[in-house]
């Protein structure tokens, strides 16, 4: 089931009936209702796109990476090294996911649909 047809036909004899155009239905009752259940997918994919693509190459983790490595085979301490790195991702995930919670949270996204 897609997203916009997971909106109630309640809801659009609703706002029909409240004499609305269908550009003012589909903006303030389908997209509205759709966009508050996808943020979560959407933002959950997104983070799994971060962590898992060449997105991060962009950011410059993949250098990090190599100095990482680099850093490991001359100084033999590869646990303080691979530790540090670790934490960095860690940091640039968390600040993405907190990122993409604002907007969950301020649409309400995680609210159930009956409002409790």
């Amino acid at each position: 089931m897609t997203t916009s047809a997971s909106v109630t036909s309640q809801r659009i004899r609703s706002a029909a009936s409240f004499g609305l155009s269908n550009f003012q239905k589909m903006r303030l009752a389908v997209l509205s209702q759709a966009i508050r259940r996808i943020l979560p997918a959407m933002g959950k994919q997104f983070v799994y796109m971060l962590k898992m693509s060449s997105l991060v190459c962009v950011l410059g983790l993949s250098e990090l990476t190599r100095r990482a490595n680099e850093l490991s085979v001359t100084v033999y301490r590869p646990l303080e090294t691979y530790t540090i790195l670790l934490l960095e991702y860690l940091a640039l995930v968390l600040v993405v996911s907190w990122l993409v919670r604002r907007p969950e949270k301020r649409m309400g996204a995680n609210v159930p649909e009956g409002g409790c």
